[in-house]
C-alpha cells in the first residue's frame, strides 16, 4: 500500500462529473503486420494479459480516507478484471475521422470508476473512411486518471502495451503479481493521525530545501537574469469559465522536419516553441472570428517533468509548471515566434532558478483537508466565472513519443493523438505527440465552449502553414541573392555588360 504524494491527491479531489480527471489518447494500428493480417478482440486481451507484470499502474485501484482527512492510497485490487478494463465497439457506417473523434469525445467524457484500477482502454472498429488509414486498421482510445500518470510515466505505460517487433514473445519472467486487503476506514484514520502528527516536520524541511532557491530567484531577478512582466498575467477568454461534462477532441499531424525548418524563424528557438507559436496563432484566428480576442497575450501553461531517471517507472506525477506567452496579439507568425521564444527563455531562467522540483515537493506537504475543500467550493460556488483574471489560458503539453515504430498484439502502431484533462476555468488544451517522423497537435475541448471543433483545427492548420510559408520565403532569400550575380563583360566592349535580375519569389510552401 502507498500513499499519493500531494499533486496526484489534487486530482482525485478535483475530480467531478463535469471534470473527470484522466488524460489519455487516440492510437490508431495497423493489423498487416499482425499473424494473418487482422487482430482479433481476444488476441488484444490476450496481448495484454501477458504484459500486465511490466506495468505498476493497470493492476493498482485507490482508497480514499474517510472525509478526505489525508491523501488517498494505492492498493493491489482484490477484484482485479481485465475485462472489465478493455472494451470494444464499431463506427457505423461511413467510419469517418470526424466520427472517430465523436466517439473517442464521448468515451473520454465519462468518468472512471474509481474503486477499480483507473483505466480504460476500448478498442474501436470501422475506421474504412478515414484518410491515409488502411482498410481493416482500428484504433484505441485510451484513459488513465492523471493521479496515476504524467506525460513521462505514461510513455512507460505504453512501453509496457507495446513491443518494438511484431512477432515478439511474451515476457518469460513469471508474474508474482499479489492482490492486498481493502484497507478499514478505521485503520486509514489511524494513518492519518500519524500523517498529520509529521507532517509538519516535513513542511519544514522542504521549506529549508526551498529556501536556496527562493534567494536565487531573487537574485536572478536584480542582476536581470529574467524578468516579471505582465505578459505573463493572462487575460480571459470564452474558455476560462465554468465547463460542461461534454467534450470535443480534433487533432493534425505535421512532419518534423517542416517543425524543425520553420525554427529558423527564431534563432536557438526550440522545437517546443514552434509549437507554442502554432497554438498561439490558431487561437488567434480563432478568437479574431468571435470578435473576443483580448489585446494582451494569452498564456500557457507548459509543464515540465521533473522526474529522475531512478523514478521512470514509479507512479504518479512529477512535474512543475512553466508559463508561456503564445504572441496572440501579433498578427505575423514570423515575429510571434520570436516573441514566444524569447518569452520561453525567460520563464525557463525564472523556473531554474526557483528550482522546478522544489515546486513539485512543495505540494507533497499541502494538507489533504484543505485542497480538497478547495477544490470542491471551486466547482460548487462557479468561481470560474467570477474570477478576472485566470492563472493561464489554455494547456499546452509537449510529450516525446518513441521515434521508431511500435507494435499492439502485432499490429503496428501508425499514429498518435493526446487528449486531456479539462477543469472549471480552462475550457480548452493541447497535446503535443511525437512518434516517428510526425508530431500531432491536438486539443480537447468543452463542446459548449467551443462547439465548431472543425473550425478551430483548421485554425491550427492556418497557423502551421504562415510559419512554414515564412520559413520557406526565409530560406529563398540567400539562394536569390547568390543568384544575382552580374554577367561576364564581353572584351572590347565599349559598352558596360547589363546585369541580369534574380528573381525573388519565395517558393510556395
Amino acid at each position: 500500500m502507498r500513499q499519493l504524494q500531494g499533486m496526484d491527491a489534487s486530482f482525485v479531489a478535483m475530480e467531478s462529473r463535469n471534470s473527470p480527471m484522466h488524460i489519455g489518447s487516440i492510437l490508431i494500428y495497423n493489423p498487416a503486420t499482425a499473424p494473418g493480417g487482422f487482430v482479433r478482440f481476444k488476441d488484444i486481451l490476450s496481448f495484454f494479459e501477458s504484459r500486465m507484470q511490466l506495468s505498476r499502474t493497470v493492476r493498482q485501484r485507490l482508497v480514499r480516507v474517510p472525509f478526505d482527512l489525508d491523501y488517498p492510497y494505492w492498493i493491489e485490487d482484490p477484484d482485479f478484471d481485465l475485462e472489465y478494463h478493455v472494451r470494444h465497439v464499431a463506427l457505423p457506417k461511413p467510419g469517418d475521422w470526424r466520427q472517430l473523434c465523436i466517439q473517442a469525445a464521448r468515451i473520454f467524457a465519462r468518468p472512471l470508476d474509481l474503486d477499480r484500477p483507473p483505466w480504460e482502454f476500448t478498442v474501436v472498429e470501422g475506421l474504412d473512411n478515414v484518410p491515409g488509414v488502411a482498410k481493416g486498421s482500428f484504433a484505441m482510445v485510451t484513459k488513465v486518471h492523471h493521479a496515476a500518470i504524467d506525460g513521462m510515466s505514461g510513455i512507460d505505460l505504453m512501453e509496457a502495451m507495446h513491443t518494438l517487433r511484431a512477432d515478439e514473445p511474451p515476457p518469460d519472467k513469471p508474474d508474482n503479481w499479489k492482490p492486498e486487503k481493502v484497507p478499514s476506514p478505521v485503520e486509514l484514520l489511524g494513518k492519518s493521525y500519524l500523517h498529520a502528527v509529521t507532517n509538519p516536520w516535513k513542511q519544514i524541511e522542504v521549506a529549508a530545501k526551498a529556501a536556496p532557491g527562493l534567494a536565487k530567484a531573487i537574485k536572478g531577478l536584480a542582476v536581470k537574469d529574467f524578468a516579471v512582466s505582465s505578459d505573463l498575467v493572462a487575460p480571459k477568454t470564452r474558455f476560462n469559465r465554468v465547463i460542461s461534462p461534454h467534450r470535443v477532441v480534433e487533432g493534425r499531424s505535421f512532419k518534423l522536419d517542416d517543425i524543425k525548418t520553420i525554427r529558423a524563424l527564431a534563432p536557438g528557438a526550440k522545437v517546443n516553441d514552434v509549437f507554442l507559436a502554432i497554438v498561439g496563432g490558431a487561437l488567434r484566428k480563432y478568437l479574431l472570428s468571435k470578435q473576443d480576442l483580448p489585446k494582451k497575450t494569452l498564456t500557457a501553461m507548459a509543464p515540465i517533468s521533473v522526474r529522475a531517471a531512478g523514478e521512470k517507472g514509479d507512479m504518479g506525477n512529477q512535474v512543475a509548471a512553466m508559463i508561456a506567452p503564445l504572441g496572440t496579439h501579433i498578427a505575423d507568425p514570423a515575429e510571434r515566434l520570436q516573441f514566444v521564444h524569447s518569452q520561453t527563455t525567460n520563464s525557463k531562467a525564472m523556473t531554474e532558478a526557483l528550482g522546478a522540483r522544489n515546486m513539485t515537493e512543495i505540494s507533497k506537504v499541502s494538507p489533504a483537508l484543505f485542497m480538497a475543500l478547495g477544490a470542491q467550493l471551486y466547482t460548487r460556488l462557479g468561481l470560474a466565472n467570477r474570477t478576472m483574471a485566470p492563472p493561464f489560458s489554455t494547456v499546452v503539453t509537449n510529450v516525446p513519443g518513441p521515434p521508431v515504430p511500435i507494435y499492439s498484439s502485432g499490429a503496428r502502431l501508425e499514429s498518435m493523438m493526446g487528449l486531456l484533462c479539462l477543469t472549471d476555468g480552462m475550457g480548452v488544451g493541447h497535446v503535443v505527440q511525437s512518434y516517428c517522423d510526425e508530431a500531432t497537435v491536438s486539443f480537447t475541448a468543452c463542446r459548449e465552449l467551443m462547439p465548431d471543433p472543425e473550425f478551430y483545427v483548421q485554425c491550427i492548420e492556418d497557423s502551421f502553414a504562415e510559419l512554414l510559408a515564412a520559413a520557406k520565403a526565409l530560406d529563398a532569400k540567400p539562394a536569390a541573392k547568390a543568384a544575382a550575380k552580374p554577367a561576364a563583360a564581353k572584351p572590347k566592349s565599349k559598352t558596360p555588360a547589363k546585369r541580369k535580375t534574380a528573381s525573388r519569389k519565395a517558393k510556395k510552401p
